[in-house]
């Protein structure tokens, strides 16, 4: 299930991650690296939907592809927050939030496989809400102009970024109150 076509795109997701980070080193025009950047980004996170469905429809699930697919998303939102942190697009505490509830909640994931209550720990719909706002919130960030010349992109995607970090700490404490009960029942 290594060469999968949904798996293919996931390592795909991953291998483009160094080319969204590459175009803040090209030597042109800031708003045509900002144009770059964010296309790449779409079509890099659109992969996210299109490897899922592809695993469904053409019943290539496995337990390999659950586990990389959310590893490259991790990777690419956390190299997305580190570039606009760089860009000062976003702020320090924002990122920090971001990446360390990501660490968290992939250590509570593991934890709870270990102990046979992974189920606690499901992915749930205010996860799916996070992940959106974040991924919204960092195509605008990384567009960072005028859109249609109605929308300045950077009012609208710090806007959405901290309703991002409000949904990804809210998530954080659903995850570890569903995971509570296996936690105390463990430990005693």
């Amino acid at each position: 299930m290594f060469l999968t076509l949904p798996t293919l795109l996931t390592w795909a997701r991953i291998v483009a991650i160094p080319l969204i980070v590459g175009c803040f080193y090209l030597p042109w025009p800031m708003e045509q690296i900002n144009l770059l950047s964010c296309a790449l980004f779409i079509v890099v996170a659109l992969t996210d939907w299109a490897d899922g469905w592809l695993a469904r429809r053409l019943n290539q699930t496995s337990a390999f592809g659950a586990f990389l697919d959310p590893v490259a998303d991790k990777f690419l939102v956390c190299a997305s927050l580190l570039i606009l942190l760089d860009q000062h697009r976003v702020d320090a505490w924002v990122a920090l939030v971001i990446i360390g509830r990501e660490i968290a909640i992939s250590a509570l994931r593991e934890w709870m496989a270990q102990i046979g209550a992974s189920r606690s720990v499901a992915v749930h719909m205010l996860g799916k809400f996070k992940t959106s706002a974040q991924m919204a919130a960092i195509v605008l960030l990384l567009y960072d102009g005028e859109l249609f010349g109605l929308l300045h992109t950077r009012v609208w995607g710090t806007w959405l970024i901290y309703a991002a970090c409000g949904l990804t700490i809210w998530s954080m404490v659903y995850y570890l109150q569903k995971s509570l009960p296996a936690i105390r029942a463990k430990a005693g």
